[in-house]
């Protein structure tokens, strides 16, 4: 599949990772966080620029975090992911 579609589907996740955690529904944060680690692995890392490789393994640490900073790094990441799939 395409990276930019993958990449817009990885980056759909996490904002819908971090509204459930806003919106205190961990259930569904935690199945939208489990997809978009599904997501990052199918993803070929070799096309992309070094920073973004670099934010795809920061996105695999998310599960680590507490509550807060997962919310806003997932969000975070999202946007940026979601820059690069428009304007690269």
């Amino acid at each position: 599949m395409d990276n930019k579609i993958l990449l817009g589907s990885l980056a759909m996740d996490l904002k819908r990772t971090a509204l459930g955690l806003h919106r205190k529904s961990y259930t569904t944060a935690e199945k939208f966080l489990s997809e978009a680690m599904k997501r990052t692995g199918e993803i070929d890392r070799s096309t992309l620029d070094p920073y973004m490789q670099k934010i795809l393994d920061q996105v695999a640490s998310l599960s680590q975090q507490n509550i807060d900073q997962k919310a806003e790094n997932a969000l975070m990441y999202s946007t940026r992911i979601q820059n690069y799939v428009l304007y690269k």
